[in-house]
């Protein structure tokens, strides 16, 4: 999907994943010994020309063994980075700086819109028909702040030149359509599009997704804290799209946008990887920059006027009705403008001074604000920021009480004044510096489109893009400077204390907050439904027609480049492993490029538990590695782990049994990585977690309780599609029904009460039960994945750190057979919640791994996704996102910030319908196995090697005959499959979330619970 970005960036060392994102992927390098094009860059020379372009510099960077080459395009002065390093994941991106004037969403709507066809390939969505035409690892498009981005990734250099073609088509020579628009952006269409005498409504698929991105209070006030902070330019309004002004936006308006902003002259061309520079330059200028001129388009943003005095500014909100004290929904943060981002030395230790103050319980804001427990969680945006042109950073609390709100403001002055008399620990210091050399030396196949999201917004403001990823050589500079001890205290009271440019907001619920909303539209519509003539009626009717006509037409696809599946291995790459066994307790070792690093797992079966505590299963994972252990207390523990490892965590682990429809392993996944010179450390970390963890600090316990209630809460307005496909599966398997238990509405029901409660004793009782069965080595495994060269060191390590564990190896399976659970087929839950858009899911109970029908259902689910639902759904419904998938014996439907309900699982079943009946080509199959293969054969990390077999017990010898069985679908095995297991099957439920349904409350055979109250 197609997204819009807005929120933090990521922190500058840790080159992980998209710029608002703190998530990680995990995806591996394919490392070569041949004579490659990244030897070959590095004879370039500044001044140096190639295809129209000259070489600017070339830059080896050590830091992570690739050359960088920076080229201008002599004609337009279209600027390219190019990364030459040995990966054989490939990325392209052209980004261009836009910068809007208004809240319509015109930069978002433009995204959406120029891949909806081009000159070349005017067919309508090739961005979405080229997700099952292509092996690509990743394809999307990224509206930020200031700038738009359009990337992709593949392993395959033909796939790479057929997406390059598309993609540099659409970007600069895109069809525009207003049929396209009104699609995509808004428009004023009968409700029902086949009746003239129907209401008139608003639709468009962004529209409908900034809906509900503000139907999360959090996005109200990340958003309103950005345009406060920064009123004079672009950043003072809603580059997504603000509901209400989406619909001023005209498509004459739409298409000036495009004309000023998307020139070569205003564009930021990366590619990365081994693939030959000169094929991509030759490429780029022959199919686009050739035929522009170099142009001005003068889009810099300016720097912010400083203020002379602090502001401060109030917003409302709905109310939260899963916040465990109805009188705690106020949030209050204290912002600060602060230096320009194109200065890589200062964004580091500006990045590095944020992570002091507010990451993890030893920080100073952390300890004073958290530790406190008067609110539930930091407020959104907490923490530094570098998405704008100049950085901000921000701090403060939400569930708090109205009353407290001078003292949390009071708090965070205190907290500076304190730091800035008082600095910060050296162990503290020494922990960021640890960490930052664990993101230099991590491992991921991602890493050229990380690079790029990291390095897009100072680059778009004309920074040196090769500076902000020459992390070394600041990191020494900031070691010399902090050999002066008041060097970080002078930071804060400069970018703090002495700093008249901060703002203070708060964010109060209001009851009526929906209610006006809703008014605010629904006079909207009025004012310009009341205005139109009968003709002007009429024409809305046949514009509505014309659009459902130009969606429901044969799409002749043949223009865009396409692989075959010929053009895909047979056969899967083999991970070599070792099994052995240390005091009976088995241990996978799996020998691979680490880099220095180790990576360690391990399962503990829980399956003994009894079945009443299992609910508290998540919230044990979640504290039981942040409550301290052995002799330390939270903070010195947390300590300890940010000095010596990546992280120690802890999840539920539920997994079905590949083969047998009874089995499943129940247990909690240990996961944890550092430096090899650092494994005893880790170890022994984790030997304190299992023979003495803490578990008797109640106000502890409440603060990470909050927390996690709070998190849990806000995912459902993110990820309500995971949400309902969770309810709806929930009702056919074992293993389904105890992973909603552990991550479902279930488990946000669960948290909110426990959340409620005053006393948290009876909690920490039910908590040590948990740990005296499952923090020990009657059901345990691990897998370590390390280099060849310290193997030797790691096994020993192993066999002294599992001879500590308490408990012996009992002789008992991790697999368990519930033969107890019946499906309930049937079921309809209906989740009413306060949003303004629904999320849709319905599953089917069907086969698992090893059937030979799986394989079938797989490629029909990408069949029904891309061939059916896309159309039905996005394109006619307006919804944001909708699809299938198949696995663990379960197939489900879903829909994304979806204005319909009911309706859609409708389609739901017109989707199986078509299939059954078989009205898709040999051609179509094709492409749904593509997509299927570009999934299965995504880049594994080093450090993730092997963790197929571990963790599901799916052997390669398995996964070979899995993919056997995909080259072997037909036609006609599609139609079959979505017979017998779609259309015939009476196993299956559908859940819906969604806000209060008239017609849902009126019929019996749906189950109604109600959380907007």
């Amino acid at each position: 999907m197609l997204r819009f970005l807005r929120g933090r960036s990521a922190v500058p060392w840790l080159i992980g994943p998209a710029a608002v994102s703190r998530r990680s992927f995990h995806s591996s390098l394919r490392w070569y010994n041949r004579a490659s094009p990244v030897e070959d860059v590095s004879k370039l020379a500044a001044g140096d020309k190639l295809h129209g372009y000259t070489v600017v510099a070339v830059t080896p960077v050590s830091d992570y063994d690739l050359t960088a080459v920076q080229l201008s395009h002599d004609q337009t002065g279209a600027q390219h980075l190019h990364m030459a390093r040995k990966d054989s994941n490939n990325v392209f991106s052209v980004g261009f700086r836009t910068t809007p004037m208004d809240s319509t969403g015109v930069a978002h709507i433009l995204e959406h819109t120029t891949l909806c066809g081009s000159q070349r390939f005017p067919v309508r969505d090739p961005f979405f028909k080229m997700l099952t035409r292509s092996l690509s690892t990743f394809m999307n498009a990224f509206t930020a702040n200031d700038w738009t981005l359009y990337p992709f990734s593949s392993q395959n250099s033909k796939d790479f030149y057929n997406l390059l073609s598309v993609y540099l088509d659409c970007v600069f020579f895109p069809r525009l359509r207003e049929l396209d628009f009104r699609q995509e952006g808004w428009r004023l269409e009968c409700e029902n599009p086949e009746d003239p005498a129907s209401s008139i409504v608003f639709k468009g698929v962004v529209f409908n997704e900034m809906k509900g991105v503000f139907a999360n209070s959090e996005s109200i006030f990340s958003q309103a804290l950005q345009n406060k902070l920064y009123p004079s330019h672009t950043y003072s309004h809603v580059s997504g799209g603000s509901p209400l002004d989406i619909l001023d936006l005209t498509w004459e308006a739409l298409k000036d946008f495009h004309a000023r902003h998307y020139h070569p002259s205003n564009a930021r061309f990366y590619t990365y990887g081994d693939l030959p520079l000169p094929d991509h330059l030759e490429k780029i200028s022959g199919q686009v920059l050739g035929r522009f001129e170099r142009a001005s388009p003068s889009l810099e943003v300016p720097v912010e006027p400083r203020w002379g005095q602090p502001q401060e500014h109030h917003i409302l909100c709905a109310p939260d009705p899963m916040a465990a004290d109805p009188e705690k929904q106020t949030t209050v943060s204290v912002s600060f403008l602060l230096a320009p981002i194109t200065d890589p030395y200062e964004s580091l230790v500006l990045s590095i001074l944020s992570h002091l103050l507010v990451d993890g319980p030893a920080s100073p804001f952390y300890q004073s604000l958290l530790d406190a427990n008067i609110g539930s969680d930091f407020s959104p945006m907490t923490g530094h920021d570098n998405s704008t042109r100049e950085a901000s950073f921000s701090v403060g609390l939400q569930g708090v009480r109205e009353a407290d709100l001078d003292r949390v403001k009071d708090i965070i002055w205190s907290t500076f004044e304190k730091v800035a008399s008082e600095g910060f620990p050296p162990e503290r210091i020494r922990a960021i510096l640890h960490q930052i050399e664990l993101g230099l030396k991590h491992q991921s196949a991602s890493f050229g489109l990380a690079v790029i999201m990291n390095v897009m917004s100072p680059w778009i403001h004309d920074a040196n893009p090769v500076g902000m990823v020459e992390v070394n050589k600041n990191v020494e500079r900031f070691k010399e400077d902090i050999k002066n001890p008041s060097f970080l205290q002078d930071k804060i009271r400069q970018y703090f204390l002495d700093n008249k440019h901060h703002m203070t907001l708060t964010m109060t619920p209001d009851s009526n907050y929906e209610a006006e909303q809703q008014k605010l539209e629904s006079e909207k519509l009025s004012r310009l439904v009341s205005s139109l003539s009968e003709e002007e009626r009429s024409v809305v009717y046949q514009r509505g027609k014309e659009l459902q006509e130009d969606q429901n037409k044969q799409q002749n696809a043949d223009c865009l480049p396409t692989l075959l599946i010929s053009d895909v291995d047979r056969h899967i790459e083999h991970t070599r492993l070792d099994h052995q066994y240390a005091r009976g307790v088995p241990v996978q070792y799996t020998e691979q490029p680490t880099n220095g690093m180790t990576y360690f797992r391990a399962v503990s079966g829980t399956s003994i538990l009894p079945e009443e505590i299992k609910i508290y299963l998540p919230l044990f994972c979640d504290i039981i590695t942040r409550m301290g252990a052995g002799d330390l207390d939270h903070r010195q523990f947390a300590q300890q782990c940010d000095l010596y490892t990546g992280g120690l965590s802890m999840v539920p682990h539920v997994v079905p049994h590949h083969s047998n429809p009874e089995g499943l392993e129940q247990g909690v996944l240990l996961s944890s990585h550092c430096l090899d010179r650092h494994l005893p450390y880790m170890l022994s970390l984790w030997e304190d977690v299992f023979s003495s963890p803490n578990l008797q600090d109640e106000e502890r316990l409440r603060t990470l309780l909050h927390m996690a209630a709070s998190s849990m809460a806000v995912g459902v307005s993110n990820s309500g599609h995971g949400f309902a496909m969770t309810a709806s599966a929930s009702q056919l398997s074992a293993a389904a029904q105890l992973s909603e238990t552990f991550g479902g509405m279930t488990q946000v029901e669960f948290l909110k009460q426990l959340a409620e409660q005053g006393d948290l004793k009876e909690v920490l009782h039910k908590l040590g039960v948990i740990a005296a069965e499952v923090l020990d080595c009657g059901s345990f495994r691990c897998a370590v994945n390390t280099s060849s060269e310290g193997m030797d060191a790691v096994s020993q390590a192993m066999d002294g750190f599992i001879n500590t564990l308490p408990g012996s190896m009992a002789d008992v399976s991790s697999y368990t057979e519930d033969v107890v659970f019946q499906p309930a087929g049937g079921s309809k839950v209906f989740y009413q919640m306060p949003f303004p858009v629904n999320y849709v899911g319905q599953s089917y109970k069907t086969v698992l791994y090893t059937h030979q029908d799986s394989p079938k259902l797989r490629v029909l689910s990408r069949l029904l996704s891309g061939k059916f639902l896309h159309r039905e759904i996005r394109e006619k419904g307006g919804a944001y996102g909708s699809g299938a998938r198949h696995g663990d014996g379960i197939f489900s439907f879903f829909s994304y910030r979806d204005p319909h309900s009911t309706a859609t699982l409708d389609v739901f079943q017109e989707s199986i319908a078509w299939a059954v009946r078989g009205e898709f080509s040999s051609q179509d199959v094709e492409e749904a196995k593509l997509a299927v293969f570009s999934q299965v054969d995504a880049p594994v990390s080093p450090g993730n090697r092997g963790s197929t077999v571990f963790l599901k017990g799916i052997s390669d010898e398995l996964r070979q005959k899995y993919r056997e069985g995909l080259f072997e679908v037909s036609q006609e095995d599609l139609t079959d499959v979505a017979r017998r297991y779609l259309q015939e099957n009476t196993a299956k439920s559908s859940a819906i979330i969604g806000p209060e349904n008239d017609h849902i409350n009126t019929q019996s055979d749906w189950t109604v619970k109600n959380f907007s109250i």
